[in-house]
């Protein structure tokens, strides 16, 4: 048993920047994190040497360890509070954007590009909107950061190393199995590693679990109560194109973010994660569902662009679980991709066939996963998705000449989780007196810098 006054579970952004900001603050708090993880320096995927994906137990390096899925991730800041979730309705908008100033002067501390994407040329913005208008869609110019998979890595060390130093104490190799309430209240976590199982008694609780801890919370909430509702689930695709396609808008925006309502259902539809001369990946969660993710490196550059395209989901009555439906899609997917991710050019789904291996090879777009199989994705995406897909692929290409290419190659799953949005007030305060929930697990936030804006303001309302 051990005691402590804040306990952390998850080693991600949102928990991170909790710890780094109750320091920096001059708290003496003690602090706990616990993560299922390594430490950033013992993460490694072995694709890099083997050349596919080797499904990695007990996790995949990619998502799990210190700084979660960010060490290993394209490494981009949004820098505006338009894009990232919706906190800003929980605290305000003008706090959200003021804390995005601020973190991001603490990125810069440990070592970020100081280099700023999209904001070079303001009228060439307002013609890509222009063209964006026309097409029915509606344009997001995000000032973006970019740190780079390589370079994200180094600077998320940086602040391990600076945590650990402090006093902090992480817990690498252990994961929360259940959080310890007595009546209304938490009184910490119970935690299961090689060693056995542990637990850890604090004042304050905050679970930061991210994307990959969204099911695992969901079950949490259900058991003990926790206030919470279902929210959405992201189901969609990675598309990719040759970088000659996307050349101006990189050059201009660096990331398009991109929203639409396409006929006939009017699904919110958005693109994200774009990732200019970047390299698709593979991503194994922990029930061996199989997803597709990007990444873009500072020095390592492809001839292609790849994004996701991502169609929105909400569930309410009778069925209301909306992480659930999402992996079955995906379980599905895996299916026919024989536990590889499924690639399709956009030409064969709109002439209702499948994508043969020999007809990518000779096309002008090379996949930059070399292990996905190509087959047929609408085999098992659902009709709605796969026709808000189609026909925002078609606006997009209004505004992108090209985009929509025979050619042009999707992958399948793209799938993002959180979705379980857990009711809290402006402090993080949950109905379970000590328990508070941050970053993309809590349903609040999408995205490094906004999970990590989180961390700081829950920080400062611990010290």
């Amino acid at each position: 048993m051990r005691k402590c006054d804040v306990v952390i579970v998850g080693a991600g952004p949102a928990g991170i920047f909790t710890a780094l900001e109750m320091l920096r603050r001059g708290s003496a708090a003690s602090i706990i994190i616990v993560e299922k993880g390594q430490p950033v320096e013992k993460r490694y995927c072995p694709k890099a040497r083997t050349g596919r994906c080797m499904n990695c137990k007990p996790y995949c390096h990619i998502t799990t360890g210190f700084s979660g899925a960010g060490a290993f991730s394209d490494g981009k800041l949004s820098l505006s509070c338009e894009v990232g979730g919706d906190l800003p309705s929980l605290v305000g908008e003008q706090l959200v954007q003021d804390t995005i100033g601020y973190t991001d002067g603490i990125y810069l501390e440990f070592g970020a590009d100081t280099h700023i994407e999209g904001v070079a040329d303001p009228e060439a913005v307002k013609e890509i909107r222009k063209r964006a208008i026309s097409a029915g869609l509606r344009l997001v110019d995000c000032p973006i950061r970019h740190l780079g998979t390589e370079k994200a890595q180094a600077l998320y060390y940086a602040i391990e190393q600076t945590l650990l130093d402090s006093g902090v104490e992480i817990i690498f190799g252990n994961e929360c199995v259940d959080v310890i309430l007595e009546g209304d209240a938490c009184r910490g976590i119970r935690i299961a590693g090689k060693a056995g199982e542990e637990e850890i008694f604090a004042e304050h609780t905050v679970i930061a679990t991210g994307r990959r801890g969204a099911d695992w919370l969901e079950r949490v909430c259900a058991d003990h109560k926790i206030a919470h509702q279902p929210g959405t689930v992201d189901i969609g695709v990675r598309v990719e194109v040759r970088n000659e396609i996307m050349e101006h808008v990189n050059e201009v925006l660096y990331e398009s973010k991109l929203i639409g309502y396409p006929k006939p259902f009017k699904n919110k539809v958005r693109t994200f994660c774009q990732n200019p001369g970047g390299f698709v990946a593979q991503e194994n969660y922990d029930n061996d569902l199989a997803v597709v993710n990007g990444h873009s490196y500072k020095e390592i550059k492809s001839s292609n662009t790849n994004l996701a395209i991502l169609c929105s989901h909400n569930f309410s009555e009778p069925f209301n679980q909306p992480i659930a439906y999402a992996q079955k899609v995906g379980e599905l997917t895996n299916m026919l991709g024989a536990g590889h991710i499924l690639v399709q050019r956009f030409g064969d789904i709109l002439d209702g066939k499948r994508t043969w291996a020999k007809e990518l090879s000779q096309s002008n777009i090379r996949p930059t996963l070399p292990d996905a199989v190509a087959g047929d994705i609408t085999a098992a995406m659902p009709y709605r998705s796969m026709i808000n897909i189609i026909n925002f692929i078609q606006a997009v290409d209004q505004v992108v000449p090209g985009f929509a290419s025979y050619e042009t190659l999707l992958y399948s799953p793209e799938l993002k989780f959180y979705s379980n949005r857990i009711r809290m007030n402006e402090r993080f305060e949950t109905n379970i007196q000590g328990l508070h929930c941050l970053g993309d697990s809590s349903g609040w936030t999408r995205g490094l810098m906004m999970s990590s804006v989180m961390g700081v303001l829950m920080a400062r309302q611990l010290s």
